[in-house]
């Protein structure tokens, strides 16, 4: 019997695709295209809440019963650290703690937890009359940290943010809020997520 493969999507508005329909997020638009490929799987399991902090996350999941493990899980988190200025310092100590905590619930295979980038929701509508420049910087010291613990633990990091920010300009690529990302642009974070996911399949 085929082997229905399970995925937990941990993260913020951008993993539950806040303003498109549910099945327009990247965790959903995902899993079909593993299924397209031949590869079953159930539809994804969601620890996400638009507004959450990395610190939220965190307190979420030490008080919320899930799976023992799951096949793949992807972490998208910290926007909202960076939209309410908390401290990147403390943001390492949660980002650390909740790779830990993917890696413990993909069974302790690091290279089946996927860490995403930040969103830069700098270049979006929604921003205009803020300081655009500060954004991405900041965006990018968040990020920085992301990239820095993923290779720490050997985990995947795939890059999203060069998309939001080069594609910006198109009224596509943006949800009808004017903030969050449309069925287009999660459908490119979903490529290549897929495409990672197929890869580390092929490593077993």
């Amino acid at each position: 019997m085929q082997h229905i493969h399970s995925y937990l999507a941990l993260g913020d508005s951008y993993t539950i695709g806040e303003a498109v329909p549910i099945h327009e997020s990247f965790p959903y638009i995902t899993t079909q295209l593993l299924r397209q490929e031949k590869i079953s799987m159930h539809a994804p399991e969601m620890v996400a809440k638009t507004g959450w902090t990395s610190t939220e996350l965190a307190e979420h999941l030490l008080h919320t019963h899930l799976n023992q493990h799951y096949d793949f899980v992807t972490l998208l988190i910290g926007v909202n650290n960076q939209y309410r200025n908390l401290s990147v310092d403390n943001f390492k100590n949660d980002f650390e703690f909740l790779v830990k905590k993917a890696i413990h619930f993909a069974a302790g295979k690091n290279e089946r937890v996927f860490i995403l980038s930040i969103p830069d929701w700098g270049y979006t509508p929604f921003a205009a009359d803020k300081n655009k420049e500060q954004i991405t910087k900041e965006i990018d010291a968040f990020n920085l940290v992301c990239k820095q613990i993923a290779k720490q633990f050997h985990t995947p990091f795939i890059d999203i943010t060069t998309e939001t920010r080069a594609f910006s300009s198109d009224p596509r690529a943006i949800a009808t809020d004017g903030l969050h990302f449309s069925y287009e642009t999660h459908m490119i974070w979903a490529k290549k997520l897929s495409e990672s996911i197929q890869q580390s399949l092929k490593q077993n």
